[in-house]
């Protein structure tokens, strides 16, 4: 039955089968959200192959009640599912404080639907068809990061900081300017959080990726412009003439804290 599996899900990826890693995989559970039957039994076969411990999902609802009661390293999530759809159990999951790495399997593969995947909470995502390889690739390195997401909460600094006039609450991933209060993202408060920590220094899209989100260095670089430009409206009294997160030509971007930067403590 499992191979069978696996020979229906080759149409989504080419299935090779590689010795696992032990030292690295032991004890790892992946909980597979998938409504195509075939395609979930066919990940499974192959992340158990790789000596992985995988489960399925087949709704949205049902990986839910799962994840509420269960631990898991990783979270394979379809965007297109029945009842509530894949953006939303990666924002609930984010809401409950679930911060388990989710990579996004879906055919949506425009740069403005991986958009909202990562601002729905996803840490990776992955157009269908897609090759194994590269399959087993994303989940070893999200993996290999997942400290960082499960306790994003807990690295964020203590106290407020103060951008340009704006009171910067990171832990509670909120933003004041004046009367108005924001709600940030998680991605948006780690961009915010890296600038700080690095100011004044020219901070390249690869950098952003790898470092600040964790992401693969394949991923569309056009999401970090559109988040710049999201952040340039929070911090700048002109968007379009930008004083505190500049453009530096041929590399990235750079913060340049005002004279009225301060971090207070809580």
């Amino acid at each position: 039955m499992r191979k069978v599996a696996a020979k229906a899900a080759e149409r989504h990826f080419s299935y090779v089968c590689h010795k696992p890693e032990e030292s690295f995989i032991q004890e790892m559970r992946i909980l597979i959200v998938e409504d195509e039957e075939h395609l979930a039994e066919g990940l499974r076969f192959n992340l158990e192959a790789e000596g992985y411990t995988a489960m399925v999902c087949n709704s949205g609802e049902s990986a839910l009640e799962k994840l509420s009661g269960e631990a898991f390293d990783l979270v394979i999530l379809d965007v297109m599912l029945p009842g509530i759809d894949g953006f939303e159990v990666a924002r609930k999951l984010r809401e409950a404080g679930n911060y388990v790495p989710v990579l996004m399997l879906t055919a949506l593969g425009r740069p403005e639907e991986v958009i909202r995947g990562f601002e729905a909470g996803a840490d990776d995502y992955l157009p269908k068809p897609f090759d194994l390889q590269i399959f087993l690739a994303r989940i070893k390195g999200l993996i290999r990061r997942r400290d960082w997401s499960q306790t994003i909460v807990n690295r964020l600094p203590e106290g407020s900081i103060t951008v340009n006039g704006r009171l910067i609450d990171l832990a509670n991933l909120r933003l004041t300017n004046g009367g108005q209060v924001l709600e940030l993202t998680q991605m948006e408060a780690k961009l915010i959080e890296y600038f700080i920590e690095n100011p004044g220094r020219a901070i390249s899209r690869k950098e952003i990726l790898l470092d600040v989100w964790g992401l693969v260095e394949d991923t569309d670089t056009r999401a970090i412009d559109n988040f710049i430009v999201r952040l340039r409206k929070y911090l700048e009294d002109e968007p379009n003439n930008p004083k505190v997160l500049k453009t530096v030509r041929g590399v990235g971007y750079r913060l340049d804290l005002a004279s009225d930067y301060n971090q207070t403590e809580s």
